[in-house]
């Protein structure tokens, strides 16, 4: 018998299962879930009952803690998992990047040198993308430099839309007309409104699944430069503090970390040094 999507949209969320999911999802990823984001939750988890058919969170429960629903978690997380990014966000680090970063590594060495950066909690990809707009503009004064960036997130949505580099056209307004024709491609179909990043821009970032809870982090390099904006706002302070020393485990002595703007390091025994607002450099 076919089940009636009102059944789903109608399932409500009880104390006992919301703690239950809320728990679990605080100690495996770190993500705040008081009760006051109950509605929340069981909003954005009736689209995982829709795509598995059931008229429960109780039948969810159970299949979500069971063996076969292992594959189900990173759906979970999806979708809980807060997304908000834009291209040039905070447009102060990107400038600082371009001004000063670029140029103290450049002019620092005298053979061509390979900088890496680590865009931590990327999201749908317009960090890493606008990191790599910026180097390549820099490319045209500074000529000893090539780049490759890492973007790591949890939500496997979000990596495979950063991975395709397709954007809706809104999304590029607040871009500079210049950097519009030369960084992205209209779609052919003019009723969609989409665009898509340039395969030069693409290629140079690279997109992983991470969970900022895990013990250590499985990344082999070491990066020049870190940028964790907006990311940990959602975690504990304690949380916070043990993350960005994990990602310093992976910056070079003197490299640069970004921080959001909503974020601070204070009181904190993390090996940064402050520079800037919310730019600090490893110790």
């Amino acid at each position: 018998m076919a089940i009636d999507p009102k059944d789903i949209y109608s399932a409500r969320l009880s104390n006992d299962e919301f703690n239950k999911l809320s728990e679990f999802i605080y100690k495996g990823y770190g993500i705040k879930m008081p009760p006051v984001k109950k509605v929340m939750l069981q909003s954005r988890l009736q689209k995982r009952l829709r795509a598995l058919s059931m008229v429960s969170f109780s039948e969810y429960c159970n299949y979500v803690f069971s063996k076969e629903g292992e594959d189900e978690i990173i759906h979970m997380i999806d979708v809980v998992s807060t997304n908000k990014t834009d291209f040039f966000r905070e447009p102060i680090h990107f400038e600082f990047l371009s001004n000063t970063v670029i140029p103290e590594i450049c002019n620092s060495k005298n053979q061509r040198i390979h900088i890496k950066i680590w865009s931590a909690g990327c999201s749908s990809g317009e960090e890493p993308y606008t990191i790599a707009i910026c180097l390549s503009e820099l490319q045209q004064t500074y000529t000893n430099f090539d780049f490759s960036i890492l973007a790591t997130d949890i939500s496997t949505d979000m990596l495979q839309r950063g991975a395709n580099g397709i954007y809706r056209e809104d999304r590029i307004e607040g871009i500079p007309l210049s950097f519009k024709k030369q960084y992205f491609l209209k779609s052919r179909d003019r009723t969609k409104q989409l665009v898509r990043l340039i395969p030069e821009i693409r290629q140079k970032v690279v997109f992983k699944r991470l969970n900022f809870m895990d013990a250590h982090y499985p990344i082999q390099d070491s990066f020049d430069i870190v940028f964790c904006r907006n990311a940990l706002i959602y975690f504990e302070r304690e949380t916070q503090e043990k993350v960005i020393n994990k990602l310093c485990v992976h910056l070079k002595s003197d490299g640069y970390f970004f921080l959001g703007h909503s974020e601070s390091i204070t009181n904190m025994d993390v090996p940064l040094k402050h520079i800037k607002p919310t730019i600090f450099r490893k110790t």
